[in-house]
C-alpha cells in the first residue's frame, strides 16, 4: 500500500500540472470567495505582527 507521501509526490510530479491546478482551484460554486481564499493565508502573519507591536506597546516585559 503506497504512502501517503509517496502518493502526493507522484500527484505533484504530473508533467501536465492538471494536479496543481486541481489543488489551487475552488469549485465553481464557490468561484465568488477566490478574493477572500486568496488573503486567508496572510492572517497568521497579521497576528505575528500584532503580537511585535503589542510587545513594543508594553517596553517588551
Amino acid at each position: 500500500m503506497p504512502t501517503l507521501i509517496s502518493i502526493f509526490c507522484s500527484i505533484l510530479a504530473r508533467p501536465t500540472g492538471e494536479a496543481i491546478l486541481f489543488l489551487g482551484k475552488l469549485p465553481e460554486a464557490y468561484a465568488i470567495f477566490d478574493p477572500i481564499v486568496d488573503v486567508l493565508p496572510v492572517i497568521p502573519v497579521l497576528f505575528l505582527l500584532l503580537a511585535f507591536v503589542w510587545q513594543a506597546s508594553v517596553s517588551f516585559r
